[in-house]
């Protein structure tokens, strides 16, 4: 009998490659249990990356998502990890150190056992201070390789920055397959390199299932010593997502690995909930085409959760790039021939840039990069006449050492424009910031939360942490909500009429006790608009009053908690008894 192999559920990162939503907290603690039942797990990725973020962008508070979230893991002695970005802690541009040491104090706090650290450039300056931050707080720091294929990443380049990681106090190594790029064969020389010289550090992999690699991959790293397998389960795995549960265990199984059971009706309960959720809403947000394998993946070698923003990209300049052409008499383009194009260029891009591995957010920068130049070239003007300043960052050097070098016109272009190279250590361009963030918390009356943990998500997300005490992120997504549920009514085919019809079916009248004028709100002497689609009522919440004609303003109460789908009688407006004010659609979850 081989080796025991563990496995990892990532459900954060099954949700973050399948849309733009993950569940709410209150779904979270409810998922808990069955992932705990199903028996297979040794370690969930509960958080990290841009979990916080979405919980802020549609109203919940992240802190208690987290701790919520972790707790019934931590009760059944399930490690939990997060996700984070190194010098971007969990957001897509820099982080001030005092900031980023304070992520890690929260962190564990809040229940998260290992911390996954990971730069886009893999550059040790950006990982290292993480992993003593990490260690300092009491977490688990799993250092990350960025897999990517192209001829600088190679097993050497690799194992060398290993070595560094591992002299720096990093007891595992996670090797990040994002984009699932990375060849099977290189993958288990590379984890054997490590093994030989390091037996006691866990490598634990990480492996998207776009390109169709995947599955060869943890074979191969298995048979040269990885200890942990991250994979997924239905209904978001395979597609861009990662390998189901089911198939890696039955495919290490017969090759002789030790492999934990899978209880299988605490799966189908877990399947079927993860459903519900995808029903309930976070459905409206994913992307259908990341539920697809594509081999043009190996092309590009961009990770497959690009893909949905890639097309959407390429729709958005389709017409205009079909104006140009029929000005200049040339055939026009499908969304299959600018597709491929992208692509090649992406190719042609990506080496001049000095190869970045193709992760957050530098696969950002270079698929912009390639589509500017596409659209330029298709207006007979120059390459690289349209790069933003995010990427001047990275290829001047402030977010680290590129891998590769520049291509020689790149850097006559950087003169040209009188910008400065810079090899100094990236955190130097990012002073301290909590102090400002304490006064304004100060300055609100914010409570700094337990830990600091509301201070940290200030100063980690500021724009997002201010909509959310506003509740301006709230509104924001209801309105985002309700747009979806009504583009996916219209893409079936029905009619405005049909659409209010079958939302009106699913929903409750509130009507007028007796005839009157309307008054929207409570303020009868100077009164507001009528509630906007989405607004949410709680029981005992003063609908509307209705102003009768012996002048008496009598209240119409909601009843019920629910949230508005239509509004029926304008401000001001005379109704009789009976008559539909609004429709409001029950709901259950949390004001």
């Amino acid at each position: 009998m081989k080796k025991e192999i563990k496995f990892s559920l990532v459900y954060r990162d099954m949700w973050q490659s399948s849309g733009k939503y993950q569940p709410r907290a209150d779904q979270l603690v409810r998922i808990a249990p069955l992932i705990i039942e199903m028996g297979c797990f040794s370690r969930v990725e509960t958080n990290g990356g841009a979990f916080e973020q979405v919980n802020l962008l549609y109203g919940e508070n992240p802190n208690k998502a987290v701790r919520a979230f972790t707790k019934p893991f931590h009760e059944a002695s399930i490690q939990t990890h997060m996700l984070d970005r190194g010098l971007n802690g969990l957001r897509m541009y820099p982080v001030p150190a005092d900031v980023r040491r304070l992520m890690y104090k929260v962190k564990h706090a809040q229940g998260v056992d290992i911390t996954r650290i990971f730069c886009g450039l893999n550059e040790v300056r950006n990982i290292i201070p993480s992993i003593h931050y990490a260690l300092e707080a009491g977490m688990i720091p799993q250092a990350t390789l960025c897999i990517t294929f192209s001829p600088v990443h190679t097993v050497e380049y690799y194992t060398a920055i290993a070595e560094r990681l591992i002299e720096a106090g990093a007891p595992e190594i996670c090797l990040k397959d994002m984009a699932g790029v990375g060849r099977p064969e290189m993958l288990g020389r590379l984890t054997k390199a490590i093994k030989e010289r390091h037996p006691e550090i866990i490598i634990q992999y990480h492996g998207h299932s776009g390109p169709g690699l995947s599955m060869a991959s943890i074979l191969e790293v298995c048979e040269n010593g990885a200890d942990i397998i991250d994979v997924a389960m239905e209904p978001i795995s395979w597609g861009k997502v990662h390998p189901d549960v089911i198939s890696v265990q039955a495919m290490l199984k017969d090759a002789g690995f030790q492999v934990p059971e899978i209880n299988m009706k605490a799966y189908m309960k877990a399947r079927a909930m993860t459903q519900e959720f995808i029903d309930d809403f976070l459905g409206y947000f994913m992307d259908p085409t990341n539920k697809h394998m594509s081999s043009l993946l190996l092309k590009c070698g961009l990770p497959g959760g690009m893909m949905g923003s890639m097309m959407a990209d390429l729709k958005g300049v389709h017409s205009g790039i079909n104006l140009i052409l029929r000005g200049k008499n040339e055939p026009e383009l499908s969304i299959d021939d600018l597709l491929v194009m992208l692509f090649d260029e992406v190719e042609y891009v990506w080496p001049k840039l000095g190869y970045p591995p193709l992760v957050t957010p530098f696969s950002q920068y270079v698929k912009n990069v390639a589509l500017m130049n596409v659209m330029s070239l298709i207006k007979g003007e120059e390459r690289w006449t349209m790069i933003d300043n995010h990427t001047w960052d990275m290829i001047l050097g402030k977010s680290g050492r590129l891998p590769g070098a520049l291509a020689p016109e790149i850097i006559a272009l950087a003169k040209e424009k009188g910008y400065e190279f810079t090899d100094e250590d990236p955190q130097k361009n990012y002073p301290d910031q909590l102090d400002e963030y304490r006064k304004e918390m100060t300055e609100n009356g914010w409570d700094f939360g337990q830990d600091d943990e509301e201070l940290f998500e200030l100063a980690m997300h500021d724009r997002q942490y201010r909509d959310y005490k506003s509740g301006i992120a709230k509104k924001r997504f209801e309105d985002d909500l309700q747009r979806a549920k009504d583009a996916a009514l219209a893409k079936q085919g029905f009619s405005e009429e049909e659409v209010k019809r079958m939302k009106r079916a699913k929903a409750e009248p509130v009507t007028a006790m007796e005839k009157g004028q309307i008054i929207w709100e409570i303020d009868v002497e100077s009164p507001s608009m009528p509630p906007e689609v989405g607004h949410k009522y709680d029981p005992d919440d003063v609908f509307c009053y209705i102003a009768t004609p012996w002048h008496t303003y009598d209240k119409v109460l909601a009843n019920f908690s629910g949230r508005v789908i239509e509004v029926c009688a304008k401000q001001g407006a005379l109704v009789d008894k009976g008559e539909p004010l609004a429709y409001i659609e029950r709901c259950e979850e949390p004001a």
